[in-house]
């Protein structure tokens, strides 16, 4: 195993600070949100308050072209979804690239997606982001059952049909969130199913996939590594649970009673493999799952690929209820 000569603070362009806070050098355009979209565009948007103490917000999306049955607005999934922020540390959710992300996928599915802007990593460090995505989804829920409840969710929701959908290191977060859920009452909100997109995990022993591309052009492993480091709690290592699920620990019994899951993943992925051998524990356990690996691609493909940004969408259309 080679491994080239990588600052990965150079890579990430950011600068660690004593305090433990991290400076980003670079310049990331961001939307506003728009819920009085012009004609033409594929989703209205909004930003809300998830919870006034951690200062968590998300951005709902709600389809400009609204089905209807017998003059009465159809009843639309609900996607709570959580963003790639570049492996926990980089970019929010109004960037321009998850904007428009979320808002092509709140029209091409007909649904509406609640995109939660969790907080980053160094300056927080996990669990916080859980916590931030636990808040999110029990913001949603109390929505239903509140009579002056956020009216996109109240008018145009379906309750009973919500979905985590996570990509990167936002599978990560949709996965442990999913596990959060199994102790938490969320009548009359129904979880039906999480897609975890590359999901993001990692270990201490390497694994043939992170030795192959080590040196990946967009993600080495020395990159990964650090990213790890400024998200991990202090004093853990990689084969923490919130790394590496594979790890035997009090998550794992709970695993067995997720429900529905679509995984996707690509073979040029550095992490595909523990992504695969997720996969299996799962099944082992019991759970339903919908694999779709694609020995083609890399991770996050889908940002430069319309073919394969298509392709998700059309495997979470046809994944959803």
């Amino acid at each position: 195993m080679s491994q080239a000569q990588i600052d990965p603070y150079d890579h990430l362009n950011i600068v660690l600070n004593t305090d433990g806070t991290c400076n980003r050098l670079f310049d990331v355009p961001s939307v506003a949100a728009n819920p009085n979209p012009a004609q033409g565009e594929p989703a209205a948007s909004k930003d809300v308050i998830i919870s006034p103490v951690t200062d968590v917000t998300a951005r709902i999306f709600r389809p400009t072209n609204l089905p209807s049955n017998d003059n009465a607005i159809a009843r639309l999934p609900i996607i709570i979804h959580f963003h790639n922020s570049g492996g926990w540390t980089l970019y929010d959710a109004t960037t321009a690239i998850n904007h428009m992300t979320c808002a092509q996928t709140a029209s091409e599915l007909t649904v509406i997606l609640v995109s939660v802007n969790y907080r980053l990593a160094p300056e927080n460090r996990l669990p916080a982001q859980f916590d931030d995505a636990i808040d999110a989804i029990t913001w949603v829920k109390d929505q239903a059952l509140a009579p002056d409840g956020e009216p996109w969710l109240k008018e145009y929701g379906d309750f009973s049909r919500c979905y985590l959908f996570g990509s990167s290191n936002g599978a990560n977060i949709a996965f442990n969130a999913a596990l959060r859920t199994l102790d938490c009452d969320l009548n009359p909100m129904k979880i039906s199913g999480c897609i975890f997109y590359q999901p993001m995990f990692g270990g201490k022993n390497r694994t043939r996939n992170e030795i192959a591309n080590i040196n990946d052009p967009l993600m080495p492993l020395a990159v990964q590594d650090l990213l790890w480091e400024l998200a991990l709690p202090p004093g853990v290592d990689r084969d923490h649970r919130y790394c590496n699920p594979l790890i035997e620990g009090p998550h794992t019994k709970k695993m067995a009673s997720l429900g529905r899951c679509l995984i996707v993943g690509y073979g040029g992925d550095s992490m595909v493999d523990r992504q695969q051998a997720f996969v299996k524990m799962l099944v082992a356990l019991g759970v339903r799952v919908d694999a779709r690996f694609d020995d083609a691609g890399f991770h996050g493909i889908e940002a430069i690929d319309p073919r394969r940004a298509a392709r998700l969408l059309n495997l979470t259309r046809e994944f959803i209820i």
